[in-house]
């Protein structure tokens, strides 16, 4: 009897699906939920959405944003639950060869900001 699918072994740097995972690097984006598009990387550099090293340093440019916020509110430009509240989070991503970006709930976002 022949199996239905391939049993053998995947090749190193190929996944079992047969992409090449050898180009991969995992990285970190700064997300938001949104009402049309759920979550959604939300820090860029106006082209491209940021992808951090490593989680602290995500975690720290959000608390960086958060500070800021809170300059604005002790200089009265800014509202205090405003201020305080943040809806910023941290999620790991895989960032393609093409740049192209993916997380583990199937996100997956193009190179350039739209």
């Amino acid at each position: 009897m022949t199996p239905e699918f391939d049993e053998r072994e995947p090749r190193a740097g190929v996944n079992a699906s047969g992409m090449d995972t050898t180009h991969l690097r995992s990285g970190f984006c700064i997300y938001i939920d949104t009402l049309c598009q759920g979550a959604v990387p939300a820090v860029s550099d106006g082209e491209r959405y940021t992808v951090f090293e490593t989680e602290l340093e995500a975690q720290k440019e959000i608390a960086d944003h958060l500070m800021t916020r809170l300059r604005q509110f002790l200089e009265g430009e800014r509202d205090f639950e405003d201020a305080i509240t943040t809806e910023e989070f941290v999620v790991p991503v895989t960032v393609h060869p093409d740049g192209v970006i993916t997380d583990e709930n199937g996100g997956c976002f193009s190179v350039r900001v739209e």
